[in-house]
């Protein structure tokens, strides 16, 4: 164990669980700093900080960010948005795998028997992850109030969008081009 990066994670577990998010932002960017706060920060100190479980449950990086892409794309089609946002039945089933798939992603990927296969894994999850926070930033209505009943917020699906950028995009760069380092430093001379 690795308080040093366990401590953190979990701390940011409680913030994003517990703190009342909802009275300082709108529903759907509190949805995305939950999301992208599990999937992007809090599970890979998660993993460093707990590392015999990580190699336990580490998949290969390419279906582990498979796994991912699908689950995080599902639970953004309206229907399984609405059955998060529901009540917390659905709030607990969409975080708990937004959490494992993040914890999969980088477990994966961090130990990966070749670093830049763990490279890619993170890349490709940086890509995807970047494309869904563009469609929802250039989407020309809300496309979730009709199906949550709630009023059309198309400024906070945006600004939910732009949180998946800025928080995804550079996070899993930077660690797959940590990642790329390390695999080109293990090459030999």
């Amino acid at each position: 164990m690795k308080p040093a990066a366990l401590l953190p994670g979990l701390g940011l577990l409680a913030l994003l669980w517990l703190a009342p998010l909802e009275s300082w932002l709108p529903a759907f960017p509190v949805h995305m700093l939950r999301h992208m706060g599990l999937v992007a920060v809090a599970a890979p100190l998660l993993v460093l900080g707990l590392p015999g479980i990580a190699r336990r449950i580490a998949l290969q990086p390419l279906p582990a960010a498979a796994l991912e892409f699908v689950v995080v794309w599902a639970w953004h089609l309206p229907a399984a948005h609405a059955l998060g946002r529901a009540g917390p039945t659905g709030f607990a089933l969409e975080q708990a795998s937004f959490l494992a798939v993040g914890a999969l992603v980088w477990a994966g990927c961090l130990h990966a028997g070749s670093a830049l296969a763990g490279a890619g894994g993170l890349l490709l999850t940086s890509m995807h992850m970047t494309l869904l926070g563009a469609l929802l930033i250039l989407a020309p209505r809300d496309l979730y109030a009709a199906i949550c009943g709630t009023a059309p917020d198309l400024t906070g699906q945006q600004a939910g969008g732009m949180l998946m950028l800025a928080i995804g995009t550079p996070v899993y760069l930077l660690g797959g081009l940590l990642l790329t380092g390390r695999a080109l430093a293990e090459e030999p001379a």
